[in-house]
């Protein structure tokens, strides 16, 4: 059985279009059901524009029905890998809300760390939830490693993840961008979560010190002005 929306039967007459090359700009020929083509006039393979590659994400069938899909999808691949982590992670720890909302703050502060410093967005996401889903590291590699085959994660980014997991965190000199990007998210996520407990930034300035980006330092200054901004606000 295909799938209904590669079907040739389900076609209407837009299923044959002609689009323009994005570096020629000369008119290529698609069929609705090609993931790419090459582009006659310069030799440019590129994306079929219309096609909707959402199923193949998570589909296992999903080279067996589209063919050879483009190298451009592999990030889109990745970028959903992470967030089922995500849901699998905050699944087993079901009622344990604390770990789950420290979690979430240092994934948001990871994600946002990762695009500005060009880091690997989806390894370092998934090696975020995943690290502290055990008692220890080799715990933690350990469940990580089912989990990520249970969700049929690519090799490489598998051990790149795992190998996040294991890494002592505490030899700064010996940081990847990648670790780095970790260490400062978990910190930052620390110091949100004691701000809005203590209401109060006078503590906390010396703890950006221990930041090792830039971005990282920038979200750490934000939270302590906006921390003072709202404790000046409060007062009488």
């Amino acid at each position: 059985m295909k799938c209904p929306g590669q079907d040739s039967q389900y076609w209407t007459e837009n299923a044959i279009f002609e689009t323009a090359c994005p570096k020629c700009g000369a008119q290529v020929e698609f069929y609705k059901d090609d993931t790419s083509r090459r582009c006659a006039a310069c030799g440019h393979r590129f994306v079929n524009p219309k096609m909707d590659f959402g199923c193949a994400a998570y589909c296992q069938f999903a080279e067996q029905c589209l063919g050879g899909l483009p190298e451009d999808f592999a990030g889109a691949r990745q970028a959903l890998l992470k967030d089922k982590v995500a849901v699998e992670v905050k699944r087993r720890l079901r009622g344990d809300f604390g770990r789950i909302g420290a979690l979430t703050r240092a994934a948001r502060h990871a994600e946002a760390i990762a695009i500005s410093e060009k880091g690997d967005v989806a390894v370092t996401l998934c090696a975020v939830f995943l690290r502290g889903i055990g008692k220890d590291a080799a715990a933690s590699a350990e469940i990580a490693a089912e989990i990520l085959g249970a969700l049929q994660a690519g090799p490489e980014i598998s051990r790149q993840v795992l190998s996040l997991i294991r890494a002592e965190a505490a030899d700064k000199a010996n940081f990847n961008r990648e670790s780095a990007i970790i260490h400062d998210a978990l910190l930052l996520a620390e110091l949100e979560a004691s701000l809005k407990k203590k209401k109060a930034a006078a503590a906390e300035p010396g703890r950006i010190g221990e930041l090792t980006t830039p971005t990282s330092r920038d979200i750490a200054r934000r939270l302590l002005e906006t921390t003072m901004e709202r404790a000046q606000e409060a007062q009488p």
